[in-house]
């Protein structure tokens, strides 16, 4: 796809950007609105704009979903600068990373590594677990120092261990979030038992690599952000500028995704859908044109943060 001229950032890095769907399923509205902000985030800054898919989960995968995704991106307009990347490619880097953290030892632990495996099935651990903000909260039953693997042990998950302390950011959406760790998410899955790839760790390691400098996306992965950041410093990457987009809901304020039936886009009808998420995006109106091009161009020109709003946006 086609590059573009990027200027340097006020701390003189270049700005990359990126979009990276789930070929779980088909693009659809919310999928528009953090593409057309993505984009018009990264271009209005002179920077890169890249395109990654998260293929890590075959069972949950539609057949065909990631071609489809890629010509709807077209359709509406979008130019993504390099290749795609596939994270079902990439395993050997999620690899390197786990392999980095078992040599690694946690601070203040007495020398423990900061990941250790995990033996515990999802329903014994969950049956004695607290509910934290993002599910229950592991009550760290493979963590302590001696413990003993069980004599027929299964293969186990691996864990990277997490600290009693508050992890925050300023997002540049919803302002100020933190969550502390220990309490909240507790010790999180790196690799899970079935040989997946959890996504945590993936999308850190995928966005180092690739020189992430933004990160715009939806607020249902707000939550995960916390344990993102701790996994960078971990890792020794430096944590990308983040900002969560405002939730396309239904009439019954559930968040539209391919769970709760949202209709793929109707590419027989592109202007009207990227005039109704600019909209959401606080940008004005644009001239009448019958062009995806010019109204890309239109949202570049017309960018300002200060115009999106944090609050659902009810789209029925």
């Amino acid at each position: 796809m086609g590059g573009v001229d990027m200027v340097a950032q006020s701390d003189g890095k270049l700005y990359v950007g990126r979009f990276a769907p789930s070929p779980t399923g088909l693009l659809h509205i919310g999928s528009l609105l953090t593409a057309l902000a993505s984009y018009a985030d990264a271009k209005a800054n002179g920077g890169r704009w890249l395109v990654r898919m998260e293929d890590l989960d075959p069972p949950r995968e539609m057949p065909g979903a990631a071609d489809d995704i890629l010509r709807t991106l077209e359709a509406f307009g979008f130019e993504w600068d390099g290749e795609v990347v596939y994270q079902s490619r990439r395993h050997h880097l999620y690899r390197e990373a786990l392999d980095y953290l078992k040599n690694a030892a946690a601070d203040d632990t007495g020398g423990l590594k900061r990941v250790y495996p995990c033996y515990c099935s999802r329903k014994d651990w969950q049956a004695a677990a607290t509910a934290g903000v993002d599910g229950f909260v592991y009550g760290g039953h493979c963590a302590a120092a001696g413990f003993i693997p069980p004599v027929e042990a299964k293969t186990p998950a691996w864990r990277l261990r997490v600290p009693d302390e508050e992890i925050g950011f300023e997002d540049k959406v919803v302002g100020h979030y933190a969550q502390r760790l220990a309490r909240d998410i507790g010790d999180f899955v790196l690799l899970r038992a079935d040989g997946f790839w959890a996504y945590q760790l993936a999308v850190v390691v995928d966005d180092a690599q690739q020189g992430i400098t933004h990160i715009v996306r939806g607020q249902d992965l707000l939550v995960s952000t916390p344990r993102q950041i701790w996994l960078q410093r971990c890792l020794g990457y430096e944590a990308p500028v983040y900002a969560h987009l405002p939730l396309l809901v239904n009439r019954l304020g559930q968040k539209w995704s391919k769970q709760t039936l949202a209709p793929a886009l109707d590419l027989g009808d592109k202007v009207r859908l990227l005039r109704q998420v600019m909209g959401y995006l606080g940008i004005p109106a644009a001239p009448p044109t019958d062009r995806v091009a010019d109204l890309l161009d239109w949202s570049v020109r017309h960018w300002d943060w200060r115009q999106v709003l944090p609050e659902p946006i009810c789209t029925e």
